[in-house]
């Protein structure tokens, strides 16, 4: 694990379903947050068994979780829950109680009955003891599962996949076959109100986060063609 920015670290993971024949794409990003002593782990995805950076990993994530005032399990799109609910099981015995958040979807990919979902509402702050911890966003006509996140005490905006990261660029990864027109009228108007954020990072699953100049990247990524990739 990586701080990349005050209160923000970063670790990547082999990608366990996806094996792309290049480089781009085999890791996939997951993001500690630190918001008023409140540890948000978002998208996280923890080594398999075998891997020996596994213990090294859960051992820095449990000294976050042991200094936290409140844990936030955060998942940005349902394919993204992988270790989400490994880890909500992981501290649920312990203080502080963690909550595990997302689509009404990630349901569908919890396997233990006694996890609780609680669930991401666009717009409706995400808090703890009063304070906005994270903002969810809704994006896609018609509505995508994503949910971008935005941290305003970190100036920092999460997304799963509509975002990513390509040659130290943003690009909006928008796999084909699509409508042009679709894209242009009905897609790119709902990426509009997070240009109007203050963002001065932009953390990505997928490519490495942008953390200087990331209001302009991010403006850029949605003035340019969409980007696919095939696996």
């Amino acid at each position: 694990m990586d701080q990349i920015a005050a209160e923000i670290y970063h670790w990547t993971t082999p990608h366990p379903e996806w094996h792309p024949a290049t480089e781009w794409g085999r890791e996939v990003g997951s993001y500690a947050l630190i918001c008023f002593d409140t540890v948000v782990l978002v998208d996280p995805l923890v080594p398999a068994d075998d891997d020996p950076g596994r213990a090294g990993l859960l051992d820095e994530l449990d000294g976050l979780a042991e200094g936290a005032r409140a844990l936030e399990i955060m998942v940005t799109i349902p394919y993204h829950t992988r270790s989400a609910e490994a880890l909500y099981q992981r501290y649920a015995g312990s203080e502080p109680q963690p909550r595990l958040w997302g689509h009404k979807a990630v349901a569908k990919r919890l396997l233990d009955p006694s996890t609780e979902l609680h669930l991401l509402v666009p717009s409706t702050p995400v808090t703890h003891e009063g304070r906005v911890l994270a903002v969810p966003y809704a994006i896609g006509n018609p509505r995508r599962y994503e949910t971008p996140l935005w941290f305003p005490e970190l100036r920092s905006l999460a997304f799963g996949d509509a975002v990513v990261g390509v040659d130290g660029r943003l690009r909006i990864w928008q796999p084909g076959p699509f409508s042009r027109q679709w894209y242009r009228e009905k897609f790119l108007p709902t990426l509009l109100p997070l240009l109007e954020l203050d963002v001065d990072h932009v953390l990505v699953t997928h490519g490495p986060p942008v953390l200087e100049g990331a209001r302009e990247a991010l403006r850029e990524a949605v003035t340019s063609p969409p980007w696919d990739h095939a696996p």
